[in-house]
């Protein structure tokens, strides 16, 4: 069982992260995604990472900055393998598959969500008809077969686990208790369930309380590390 959340600096965060290791990121195309660990990361000169994320990023920015979400490191070349479930806006990533740098899995959205629910669950992995008779039936390594139940085809997904998830919510208490604003929570809150260390990236951290009870979104017991964002700008 985790005890409470360390506050960290952006950069410690970065320090925990070893070369090679395998990140869930939260976010949809960048919205809702730990900005600000990730734009120290791709600073550093760690790499190798395998990324768990919907996407690819953006090349820009709404506000017009380069490179958005994880966009930056696949820029930076600091990704080897990426799980993802569309990469069509960021066209770097298609340049880097092409070339044999950078390998890509894609997923069906709605099956990556639910396999990364299975391993926060701890469950052997889930049963979709997505897929079935598809390219996706060829991705055996996430692919563990296919069943037959009352008459329909079903594909046996794997669980999809991670040393390491970096989330983002608007609204963190000291004990890592987080609330996200709106169509910002997409995948940060599955994701906190399915990684060794969790780290959340906080636009505000708030005391203790107040967050009420049944707006907690991710429970403070699955969080390790809170990157108090809003203070440190």
């Amino acid at each position: 069982m985790k005890g409470m959340a360390k506050s960290i600096t952006v950069q410690q965060a970065v320090d925990l992260i070893p070369d090679h290791a395998t990140i869930m990121c939260g976010g949809f195309l960048g919205c809702g995604s730990a900005h600000s660990v990730l734009d120290e990361l791709s600073k550093s000169s760690k790499k190798g990472f395998t990324i768990i994320c919907n996407d690819a990023g953006l090349l820009e920015s709404p506000a017009g900055e380069a490179y958005y979400g994880i966009a930056k490191l696949i820029h930076n070349h600091q990704v080897s393998h990426l799980i993802a479930t569309h990469i069509g806006l960021n066209p770097e990533a298609t340049e880097q598959m092409h070339a044999g740098e950078l390998k890509i899995d894609l997923l069906p959205q709605g099956s990556m969500a639910e396999m990364i629910r299975a391993a926060g669950a701890g469950l052997g992995g889930i049963l979709t008809r997505t897929g079935v008779g598809t390219l996706v039936e060829e991705a055996t390594d996430y692919v563990h077969g296919k069943q037959t139940i009352h008459g329909v085809d079903y594909l046996q997904m794997a669980p999809l686990h991670a040393d390491f998830a970096l989330i983002c919510g608007q609204k963190v208490d000291r004990q890592g208790n987080i609330w996200y604003k709106g169509t910002a929570r997409n995948f940060n809150q599955v994701m906190a369930t399915a990684a060794d260390v969790v780290i959340a990236e906080a636009e505000e951290v708030v005391e203790v309380g107040s967050i009420e009870p049944e707006n907690v979104q991710t429970y403070g017991i699955l969080v390790d590390y809170i990157v108090n964002v809003g203070e440190q700008k």
